[in-house]
């Protein structure tokens, strides 16, 4: 698989991308000394044993044994092929992938997304034939420029119009029952006869596009009148509602950089703010908003804005997407949120007063302390002892939900003052109370697949790869002779070529060099070596232990192997006239004649 992609261009990928960045936008990571540990996202575990290395690039669980490089935790985490983790990767970089990658998808995957842009142009051609359907969308205010940009689209009013396009034969109609488009009927008791029906009927069509603008799903808004009023695409291969965001595709392409995001609830309502010029509004697709949501966000900027109706459905909402984001709420985020008028929606409110107005209520959006605080207040009546026990005890479950950091312990000192007790007595309550944040030490080597890897200091050969994977840039300072060309003995080719790898780049690095061994026997051993303990602290200190390690493994392995056997036979049998033309060579090739 990766060699369908240049070796340089991986290497500069995986020098562009930061592990820890990457894996802390999915998974909450603690500093400890010099690396990062958490609990592990591929296993249930109560005690942190995942442990992420800035200077590797590299992670590893010492619980399940999950281990790799950035790209493979995309890979693992995310679902994805290789290639799509290097086109994620690349992307986020500002690099454009090469063009012998961009055939080399998976095909199963290549073809549904080509299923699904072939349906959302045929949704969109039933839009410009449709009088009844354009004029819905104008009744709704959406102008032809942004229909046309959002690729809205209009599903007819059939139970098989889409069936008999694209499904003639039974691969395509199973292909496009895979994608969610069709259903199959329910033919229990024998009372209907067999076959499928289409999903979306007669609804205005939105596709729902992907980092990259393929279109993965779509979600449908009934014309007139009709129940659910909007549906959406089921979970499918290519589509997964937990991690998507309707229009950030757009947005990314009305803009390259962000001051915030603002996450609204419908289509509609993302639709006619960009429309609008507020080209900066998402939309969760029929879900609570969730942590992947909120760390695809981060990505991107800082600030979030949750704008939500003003009704009891739209704060029960609001409560949730708090909820979702304590885990997430740290320093240097901004989390706030914004209630509309009781009657109105985003929609209908930039309709109504324009953006300018619009935008200005974004000055009273409450950040999440005070929407936190406010909203406990509600609940308890603070003029009684047993009001404000009740609202620290509101609390502590929330706060056991957020990161240590000065955030947490500036929201303490507010919610302290509010009830009315000393902060410090306050949050040794909530330490207190929460057990997941007593401090965990690093996992002490016991029984298979735990703690620490240790090769102690292994055989030459051991050593020397170790040396290299741990302190990459140390070859450049090493002085690698020819003669090691000719040493025999298994695993040696392994270090050959290490060291090569590791000379050739201008910034070695551990992830890189793994990277070039993903497809290979070899990779889960140099895996292993890499989260072994450091032989030693410093790429100096490395570039020593490996030169002598290099020169110890061609005396016992290579020319000098030989040399010392005549020597040991010159003083016990003596030498014949070839043996002592190969000996007077070989001392010359030492410096010792």
């Amino acid at each position: 698989m990766a060699g369908r992609i240049p070796q340089a261009f991986i290497d500069e990928i995986v020098s562009r991308s930061d592990i820890v960045e990457i894996i802390s936008a999915r998974v909450p990571l603690k500093k400890s000394g010099r690396e990062f540990k958490a609990c592990c996202p591929f296993h249930n575990e109560k005690s942190p044993s995942f442990w992420v290395s800035p200077d590797k690039q590299f992670y590893h669980c010492f619980g399940c044994g999950a281990h790799g490089t950035v790209v493979g935790f995309l890979m693992q985490y995310e679902k994805l092929g290789f290639l799509d983790a290097v086109a994620d990767l690349a992307q986020r970089a500002g690099l454009e992938l090469p063009r012998e990658a961009l055939g080399a998808r998976d095909p199963d995957s290549a073809d549904l997304h080509d299923v699904m842009a072939r349906i959302a142009r045929f949704f969109e051609q039933n839009l410009a034939d449709n009088g009844r359907a354009q004029k819905y969308a104008n009744s709704r205010g959406i102008d032809a420029a942004t229909r046309a940009r959002f690729a809205l689209g209009y599903a007819p009013n059939s139970w098989d119009a889409l069936l008999n396009r694209f499904g003639a034969q039974e691969a395509d109609r199973r292909q496009i029952l895979q994608l969610g488009m069709i259903i199959e009927r329910d033919t229990q008791g024998g009372e209907r006869a067999a076959g499928f029906y289409d999903r979306f009927r007669d609804r205005l069509m939105f596709p729902i596009r992907d980092s990259r603008g393929r279109v993965i799903g779509f979600g449908g808004r009934i014309i007139d009148q009709g129940e659910p009023k909007y549906l959406n695409s089921p979970e499918t291969p290519l589509f997964h509602k937990g991690r998507e965001l309707y229009g950030l595709y757009e947005a990314r392409q009305a803009r390259t950089d962000f001051k915030r995001l603002m996450i609204v609830e419908g289509y509609m309502d993302v639709v006619r703010l960009h429309q609008a010029g507020i080209t900066y509004s998402v939309a969760t697709l029929g879900t609570a908003t969730t942590q992947e949501h909120l760390n695809k966000i981060f990505r991107l900027t800082s600030e979030v804005v949750f704008c939500f109706d003003g009704d009891r459905a739209g704060r029960q909402a609001a409560w949730r997407a708090l909820e979702n984001s304590l885990p997430l709420a740290r320093d240097g985020r901004e989390l706030k949120f914004m209630f509309l008028p009781e009657g109105h929606d985003p929609d209908t409110l930039v309709g109504e007063e324009g953006a300018e107005a619009f935008e200005n209520r974004l000055k009273s959006a409450l950040p999440l302390s005070e929407y936190l605080i406010q909203h406990l207040m509600v609940e308890v009546d603070l003029n009684h002892i047993d009001g404000r026990a009740k609202l620290k005890a509101l609390a502590a479950p929330l706060f056991a939900r957020m990161p240590e950091g000065i955030y947490r312990e500036m929201l303490a000192d507010r919610l302290a003052a509010q009830v009315g007790v000393p902060a410090a007595a306050l949050k040794k309550s909530f330490v207190a109370g929460d057990g997941a944040r007593k401090p965990v030490d690093r996992p002490e080597p016991s029984g298979r697949g735990r703690g620490r890897i240790s090769v102690g200091r292994g055989n030459l050969l051991t050593q020397a790869i170790t040396l290299v994977l741990h302190h990459p840039t140390a070859v450049a300072g090493v002085n690698i002779p020819e003669a090691l060309g000719g040493v025999d003995r298994p695993g040696i080719g392994v270090l050959k070529d290490l060291l090569a790898q590791a000379a050739a780049a201008s910034k070695p690095s551990t992830a890189m060099l793994l990277e070039r061994w993903r497809d290979l026997p070899e990779y889960d051993r140099l895996a292993e070596l890499a989260m072994a303990e450091p032989l030693v602290a410093t790429p100096e200190a490395a570039a020593k232990e490996l030169q002598m390690a290099v020169e110890k493994l061609l005396e016992e392995c290579g020319p000098g192997r030989r040399m010392n056997e005549l020597l040991r036979k010159a003083e016990e049998t003596g030498l014949n006239y070839d043996e002592k033309a190969e000996l007077s060579l070989l001392l010359k090739s030492k410096g010792r004649s």
